[in-house]
C-alpha cells in the first residue's frame, strides 16, 4: 500500500486531465483566497506602512545584516518554529507543517507527472505521500486531543470548535480521508472506495475554498512578520514592555512579588 500511487489507480475512472485541472483550480483558490484575506484585513497595507516607518526611525542596516536576519528567520522561525516555547506544541506543529508540505507537493507531482498505471512513478514518491499524510494526522490529532484539551482549564469543552479551528479540522479530514481512500482502493473495496473518494475530495476542496476565512493564509504572513520583528530588534526600533512589578520570578520577571510580613 505505502508504495502504490493512489492517483494512478484513480485514472481508470477519472481522466488525468480532470485531476490536473482540479489541482490548478485549488492553487488558484489558495492565491485568490490569500489576496482576498489580505485586502479584507488590510494586513499588507499595514505591513508596508509599518515597514517604512521602522526603516525611517531605526539605524540603517547593511546588506550583510539583512542577509543574516533572513537566514535566522528561515532557520529559527520558519524551519524549526522557534516562536513556540512549549516543546510539545512545537513538535506537533512541525509534524503538521512538514507533513502538509510533503502531502501537497507529492500529490501535485503524482497528478501531473505520474497519473496513470503505465507510469506510476517511483515507489519513494508514493511513500512520501503516505508519510506526509500520516505526519499531518500525528501532529494534528496530538495537538487536538493531547495539547488543545488544556482549554478545559478555562471551562471549555474538549471538542469546542471556533473559526480558528477550521484549517486544522479540514486538513485533518483531508489527510485522514485520503489515507482511508487509498487503503480501500488498494484493497479493491469497490463502492466504499468511491464513497471515501467523494468525502476526500469534499474535505480537500473545503480546505482550499475556505482560505479567506481560515488560518491557511497565516503560513504566508508569519515568515514576513518574523523577519520584520528581527529587523526592528536589530535597528533598535522594537521596544518590549517591562514586566509587571508584582510578577514572581518563577513566571519570568526579574522582580519579586511583594511579601506579607
Amino acid at each position: 500500500m505505502f508504495t502504490t500511487n493512489p492517483f494512478a489507480g484513480l485514472s481508470s475512472s477519472v481522466s488525468p486531465a480532470i485531476m490536473q485541472a482540479y489541482v490548478v483550480v485549488m492553487f488558484i483558490l489558495v492565491v485568490g483566497g490569500t489576496l482576498l484575506d489580505t485586502i479584507h484585513k488590510k494586513s499588507a497595507r499595514y505591513f508596508f506602512e509599518n515597514k517604512r516607518k521602522v526603516r525611517q526611525r531605526g539605524r540603517p542596516l547593511g546588506s550583510g545584516e539583512m542577509i543574516g536576519i533572513a537566514v535566522q528567520t528561515l532557520a529559527v522561525d520558519v524551519a524549526t518554529s522557534g516562536e513556540f516555547c512549549n516543546q510539545r506544541r512545537r513538535v506537533a506543529h512541525l509534524l503538521g507543517m512538514y507533513g502538509f508540505i510533503l502531502y501537497v507537493l507529492t500529490s501535485a507531482i503524482m497528478v501531473f507527472f505520474y497519473p496513470t498505471p503505465a507510469s506510476p512513478g517511483p515507489a519513494l514518491l508514493a511513500f512520501l505521500w503516505y508519510l506526509g499524510a500520516l505526519m499531518v494526522c500525528a501532529g494534528g490529532y496530538w495537538f487536538w486531543f493531547a495539547i488543545r484539551v488544556d482549554v478545559m482549564a478555562e471551562g471549555n469543552p474538549v471538542l469546542r470548535l471556533v473559526r480558528a479551528d477550521m484549517f486544522i479540522c479540514l486538513l485533518l479530514a483531508s489527510a485522514t480521508l485520503g489515507l482511508i481512500w487509498a487503503w480501500l482502493q488498494t484493497a479493491g473495496a469497490g463502492v466504499l472506495t468511491t464513497i471515501f473518494l467523494g468525502l476526500y475530495l469534499l474535505a480537500t476542496t473545503a480546505l482550499f475554498v475556505t482560505v479567506p476565512w481560515s488560518k491557511f493564509s497565516h503560513m504566508f504572513y508569519k515568515p514576513a512578520a518574523a523577519f520584520e520583528k528581527r529587523v526592528e530588534k536589530a535597528n533598535g526600533t522594537r521596544r518590549n514592555l517591562p514586566a509587571p512589578a508584582n510578577m514572581p520570578e518563577k513566571f519570568g520577571s526579574g522582580r519579586r512579588a511583594p511579601q506579607n510580613y
